[in-house]
């Protein structure tokens, strides 16, 4: 994320937020000796409960970020004594490097995220500064002050920013599926404010909404890539035709990989250990390997700790190709998207050692008296800890 989105992101979620130009008062460009940022009378509120009273000072320490990178332990305070009457923001330690001539002109944005901490961002360039202003829905003759609080965007409308973000700053036309999943996923982890935590806790909910969210972001994609092909006729069947193999294939290709890159995420944020694709006997390929092909190498690991779980969108035909993908583990987990799978199949799996693992929600889905045979995401990941604790 860039540092003018998290500024967007910073102002639109705090408590409350304040933008200014920084003018050469503030730098010490104009000879005064006064150093830190003049803030205007109006924005008291920003960072203290009540108004500064003529006659005397007060202030306020509060610990601010800047830039998302560095920390200074800042003073706000109101000079009220003889004929003073202003706000300045003052104190950031040796080296800080937003108070020189070079800035003049940067706009300076402060969020306030508790009484005592605060977020600060400079921006410098006129895009970023503009895209600020648009993004907060102010003109350049409201800065100085605090930013009116505009409607809420939903979580809904904040991914739909997100994918379009996204999709203007590609500098190709489809980016590898990877990109695509993490960008889906960060979209909508920052839009719904989804934690670790959250994630930890029901694995099932977060794996459909992600690949749900990535399904959305891919056709996206297309309808903006595709927009001005479909608007003209094709000249011929033929060419109809490679344009179509080309989008289905890409799509199948997507859908493929995807499942793997989000369950991937999954382990890594369970704090799983765990590696993918690694070779076990004749050139086979597993897609989850617990915890690793050392310990699955190494004849004196117990058996019992080695998990294989392969990663498969449908499975009614093509559960049988796990079988012989890693011979000293006996159970072979498979994940699926798979809704229902008929009783017989799901004997014939039992009868084989094929452990099914769905989300939650598919659970429903199979035969009532199958469904205890069945583990869930949430399962699965328990499981593999209490091999690895």
């Amino acid at each position: 994320m860039s540092i003018l989105e998290k500024a967007i992101q910073s102002a639109q979620q705090s408590e409350i937020a304040f933008s200014k130009f920084i003018k050469p008062n503030d730098t010490g460009s104009t000879g005064g000796h006064q150093a830190g940022f003049h803030l205007h009378k109006s924005s008291w509120p920003l960072f203290f409960e009540t108004e500064g009273q003529k006659g005397s000072n007060k202030d306020h320490f509060a610990t601010i970020k800047w830039q998302d990178d560095f920390e200074t332990t800042s003073r706000f305070i109101y000079y009220g004594k003889g004929t003073r009457n202003e706000y300045r923001l003052t104190r950031f330690g040796r080296g800080f490097p937003y108070l020189t001539d070079d800035n003049v002109g940067d706009l300076l944005v402060i969020s306030k995220r508790s009484s005592d901490y605060f977020e600060a961002f400079v921006l410098s360039t006129d895009e970023d500064i503009e895209d600020f202003f648009t993004a907060l829905n102010i003109s350049s003759t409201e800065t100085n002050g605090i930013i009116p609080k505009q409607f809420e965007q939903t979580a809904e409308e904040q991914l739909i920013g997100c994918f379009l973000q996204y999709i203007k700053a590609l500098a190709v036309d489809f980016p590898p599926t990877l990109e695509i999943a993490t960008n889906a996923r960060n979209c909508y982890i920052n839009s719904f404010g989804v934690t670790p935590s959250q994630i930890k806790a029901n694995p099932d909910k977060q794996i459909l909404k992600w690949l749900e969210t990535e399904y959305d972001l891919f056709k996206t994609l297309e309808n903006d890539r595709y927009a001005e092909l479909i608007k003209n006729p094709f000249p011929s069947v033929e060419e109809l035709v490679i344009s179509a193999n080309t989008i289905l294939n890409r799509r199948k290709s997507r859908a493929g990989k995807s499942l793997e890159h989000h369950l991937e995420e999954i382990f890594r944020i369970s704090e799983l250990i765990f590696q993918t694709q690694v070779t076990t006997e004749n050139n086979k390929k597993p897609d989850f390997l617990f915890p690793n092909i050392e310990a699955y190498h190494n004849p004196n690991f117990n058996e019992n700790n080695l998990i294989l779980l392969a990663s498969k969108t449908t499975c009614k035909d093509r559960w049988r190709q796990i079988l012989n993908e890693a011979d000293r583990i006996k159970t072979k987990h498979l994940f699926t998207l798979q809704q229902g799978i008929s009783k017989n199949q799901l004997a014939e799996m039992k009868q084989y050692d094929v452990q099914l693992v769905v989300p939650k929600a598919y659970l429903s889905s199979f035969p009532p008296e199958h469904r205890a045979d069945i583990m869930i995401l949430e399962q699965f990941v328990s499981r593999v800890n209490e091999t690895q604790n």
